[in-house]
């Protein structure tokens, strides 16, 4: 009987690293096939191609890199060899590749994103028994049609739901809001729910010109205006619990409506979506009545990938409004 045929694409992340004596910090140094080596009995569930794409640290993989891998993922996904396909990546931004990969691409093929939270100068290296659990999510049944995956500590999360909560923590990667799908357990995938009201933007562009602001206590219109003059196509918000700022970033938030800059709010809190719910200047009702979009309960780095790909293939606020919130409120 044929194993199946899984690849493992390297772009670099912790995972890859140890740790340089000269300067006592980890870089990346681990080739792919240092990296497998480490995986033992992998070869008894799968047979493993590598494909190289980069060996950077997470904070270094920026949006049109991000792009090229989704190119080599859909291309690699297209053969007919190819079970699944299994992405190495810093977890640094390892949720916004996932999250850009699962909107942009609709395949009922695995797609697995994982990392590692030790180099492998570390006691306790976590790559390897990450990667395994990678390989046995990529070839499992289970995975057929549930977008991207991102699997570490034995937990299988949506790329749509998890985030990196925690700076050291092994199990850093939670769906805080739903939790997990599922686990690996005893190199078997066992998911306790599926997934629902998935999304997809179909487009092999994006538009960058995208910015993230944080609101705080007293924060006025200064960043949003330097965002609109600078050139940003889109400006996401982290507002302040359900979804409301001080009233002096207003002014900046109708400037940027006003030259057709799409404007979307998202909730600086950890967990729960933005709702229009109070009325007094600077509340959610108020900026939506200003044209405000109303991201769900994303958080803004999530918010931003998708404006992005929403910008990619239309212009008109309006439509806009429809892709981000897909799914989130009533018309």
């Amino acid at each position: 009987m044929n194993k199946p045929k899984v690849a493992v694409i390297f772009t670099g992340g912790t995972i890859s690293m140890s740790v340089d004596p000269r300067i006592g910090a980890a870089i990346p140094s681990l080739s792919s096939q240092e990296i497998l080596s480490l995986v033992t009995n992998i070869d008894k569930y799968a047979e493993i191609e590598t494909l190289n794409f980069s060996k950077l640290p997470g904070p270094q993989i920026d949006i049109n890199m991000m792009m090229d891998l989704r190119k080599l993922v859909v291309d690699t996904l297209n053969r007919d060899d190819i079970t699944g396909v299994i992405i190495t990546h810093g977890t640094d931004t390892l949720e916004e590749t996932a999250y850009l990969l699962d909107l942009s691409i609709d395949s009922p093929k695995p797609i697995v994103v994982v990392g590692a939270m030790r180099n492998s100068s570390e006691l306790g290296y976590d790559g390897p028994s990450n990667l395994a659990a990678a390989v046995c999510t990529a070839i499992s049944p289970e995975a057929i049609n549930k977008g991207v995956l991102v699997v570490m500590n034995n937990e299988v999360n949506a790329a749509s739901e998890v985030t990196k909560a925690n700076t050291l923590s092994l199990d850093t990667f939670k769906s805080l809001e739903y939790g997990p799908l599922g686990i690996v357990d005893n190199d078997e995938v066992i998911l306790h729910r599926d997934i629902v009201n998935r999304q997809h933007i179909l487009t092999d562009s994006i538009v960058p010109e995208v910015d993230l602001i944080k609101s705080a206590a007293g924060m006025d219109s200064r960043l949003i205006n330097y965002c609109v003059d600078s050139g940003s196509k889109g400006i996401v918000i982290e507002a302040m619990g359900r979804g409301n700022v001080p009233p002096t970033m207003l002014e900046g938030i109708q400037y940027a409506i006003k030259q057709q800059v799409a404007v979307v709010m998202v909730s600086r809190c950890p967990t729960g979506r933005v709702l229009d719910s109070y009325g007094y200047e600077g509340g959610g009702r108020h900026l939506r009545n200003l044209g405000v979009i109303l991201g769900g309960d994303l958080p803004g780095q999530k918010a931003r990938i998708k404006l992005m790909l929403a910008l990619s293939v239309t212009k008109n606020l309006d439509e806009i409004k429809e892709i981000m919130e897909y799914n989130q409120y009533k018309k």
